[in-house]
């Protein structure tokens, strides 16, 4: 048991050398993506917005989720990054290189789309210091809820992990309708827009390697 880990341990700490370059410049663009939504989201929860109404949302009562809400999505995050660290080393510049085009590009919808958020919608108080300054209310469009897992799905679809990511972007896309803290177009347009990132990112990564 003993040489059986010290040899994937070995091989792990081979995967991160031979991309070591390639993960550094993934993980900076990670950097510069997320200081970028930052940005975004202070944007737009600071300028005028209008509220409208929402087929879905006017015949669903608001509920108090919060928890899982917040907690919910930090525990996906984390098993994001654990499992790309720990068991796709290989591939880890990769999915930090989706995830910021995922981020960058829902930071420039963001901008462009000025509403506040849906009547009813749970206003989420009382959160430690680093989540409540990265906790925004009118960074609507799409949901980030929804689409951080989903991509996650689609990168390890074909791994039994697949199965959780999915069901946790479906859940998550539950549980903001429920909150009333995104409008219906902004959860299911998650899907289709997170899958036309991910076949993007997977084109320019096939460019990069045949050039």
């Amino acid at each position: 048991m003993a040489a059986k880990i010290k040899k994937w341990f070995g091989n792990w700490k081979q995967e991160l050398s031979s991309h070591k370059y390639l993960i550094l410049l993934s993980f900076g663009f990670l950097i510069i993506a997320n200081i970028i939504s930052f940005l975004a989201s202070s944007y737009v929860d600071k300028i005028s917005t209008a509220v409208v109404p929402d087929l879905i949302l006017g015949n669903i009562p608001s509920l108090n989720l919060d928890f899982i809400f917040v907690y919910g999505i930090v525990a996906i995050v984390l098993v994001i990054f654990f499992y790309s660290v720990i068991f796709k080393a290989n591939e880890l510049h990769i999915i930090a290189f989706q995830f910021s085009l995922l981020i960058l590009v829902r930071s420039f919808f963001m901008v462009l789309t000025h509403l506040g958020q849906p009547a009813g919608a749970r206003i989420i108080t009382g959160l430690p210091g680093l989540l409540q300054l990265l906790t925004f209310h009118n960074d609507l469009f799409f949901s980030g809820h929804t689409a951080i897992p989903f991509m996650a799905f689609l990168l390890f679809r074909r791994e039994k992990i697949g199965i959780f990511f999915l069901a946790a972007s479906i859940i998550m896309a539950i549980i903001v309708l429920l909150m009333h803290v995104h409008y219906s177009i902004d959860v299911f347009a998650a899907f289709f827009i997170t899958y036309g990132i991910y076949k993007l990112g997977e084109w320019l990564c096939k460019r990069c390697k045949t050039e």
